[in-house]
């Protein structure tokens, strides 16, 4: 027997399907067109390609940034302001500092201002500050990194370590100078800045003494040799009465002359009435005999006084020169040391009036935030000069193969 077969549909029935079911795609026919295989990304081609760039700039740019944000320590800043001014307002002329330092031509206040700088930056402040706060171990705290700490034990070393964690801004229009300080630790910064203010006013305390000591030193000799010379005249004087015995020769002479003047006067007296009396006399009567002696011994008198005036070398008349001598050198003296002692005086106001001192306008203060290092503007500054090196360079490199091409 054969098997069932189903009746096939006649041809048109197969007409009479739907035209939906007509326009049904084929599955064979409809099937999508095979994709071409995707080739992988050629990180080989790439590295080759930007090789010199990511050697250039971005290995350098990544190292930096690293190293700033991850190893780089904080570094804290304490600032300080000050003035240091002089006694004498409005002087234009250069102080005593600043003509022992060479430094004219610039007005009073910038000269010390200046001066007071260039010590805060030099090796003396920085051995004092070594001595006073151990500058350092304050610079090798364990929290400095590798790069940032100080290195290297010898004195120049330090000082040029120093001079990059302070700086000094002297403001010519305000006559302020501005110091800040950078160390490792907030308080290490505020210790070095009132380290440096006090020994800026030690120093300027040293300049004032050294040029009160030049100013008066002139004037001191002077007045010391005028008080010798007053001694010497008065031991002159006093080895002269000692030996003369006498205490005031200009008086003693002024009694000898008042003495021998009544004696002439009575001599006269006695000569007058000796004429007299012999007018009327006779030369052996006794009257007359006794005049005539009282006129001789009155004579001899004067004889005598005027012996003791001017007659030898021990006279009142060369003890009175002698005297007077010794008088003109002793006020000769008082005059010159009345005159060193009113230079000395006037050389001590003076001197005071170039007297400088340092005016703390603003304390130095305890920071509380880190100010360096900037990270992310030393990282952006190392990739934008890379970059641009890179393209210098690139530029030129492609010229040179032009002009071989």
């Amino acid at each position: 027997m054969d098997g069932f077969a189903p009746p096939l549909a006649p041809p048109a029935e197969i007409d009479a399907v739907s035209p939906r079911l007509r326009s049904f795609p084929d599955p064979a026919s409809t099937a999508a067109p095979a994709t071409p295989a995707r080739p992988g990304w050629n990180w080989a081609g790439w590295l080759k390609r930007w090789r010199a760039f990511l050697l250039v700039v971005v290995a350098p740019t990544l190292l930096a940034a690293l190293y700033y944000f991850l190893l780089a320590a904080n570094l804290y800043e304490s600032e300080t302001r000050f003035l240091v001014r002089a006694n004498a307002t409005g002087a234009a002329a250069p102080s005593a500092l600043g003509q022992m330092l060479g430094l004219g031509g610039a007005s009073s206040s910038q000269t010390e201002a200046r001066a007071l700088g260039e010590y805060l930056t030099s090796h003396d402040a920085v051995a004092a500050l070594q001595a006073r706060l151990d500058l350092r171990g304050v610079y090798r705290r364990p929290e400095a990194d590798l790069l940032g700490r100080l290195h290297g034990a010898t004195p120049e070393s330090l000082l040029k370590y120093y001079r990059g964690k302070v700086r000094l801004t002297y403001a010519p229009e305000s006559g302020v100078t501005t110091l800040t300080v950078q160390a490792f630790r907030p308080e290490d910064a505020q210790k070095i800045a009132s380290a440096l203010l006090d020994q800026g006013e030690a120093r300027i305390n040293g300049f004032n003494q050294r040029a009160l000591d030049n100013a008066l030193g002139v004037s001191r000799r002077q007045l010391r040799a005028a008080e010798t010379q007053i001694a010497e005249t008065e031991n002159a004087l006093t080895r002269f009465r000692q030996g003369r015995r006498d205490i005031d020769p200009e008086r003693t002479g002024a009694a000898q002359i008042s003495a021998l003047a009544q004696q002439q006067q009575q001599l006269a007296l006695a000569r007058a009435q000796l004429a007299s009396a012999s007018a009327s006399l006779a030369p052996d009567a006794p009257q007359r005999v006794a005049m005539t002696a009282q006129v001789q011994a009155l004579q001899a008198q004067v004889d005598a006084a005027q012996g003791r005036l001017a007659g030898s070398d021990r006279a009142v008349a060369s003890n009175l020169g002698a005297y007077e001598a010794l008088k003109l050198r002793q006020a000769l003296a008082a005059k010159q040391y009345e005159g060193a002692q009113a230079a000395a005086l006037a050389a001590n106001a003076e001197a005071l009036k170039q007297q400088m001192y340092v005016v703390r306008v603003v304390e130095p203060n305890l920071p509380v935030k880190a100010v360096a290092p900037a990270r992310a503007r030393i990282v952006a500054t190392i990739f934008f000069g890379l970059l641009l090196a890179y393209g210098v360079g690139w530029l030129i490199l492609a010229g040179v193969r032009e002009h071989a091409s």
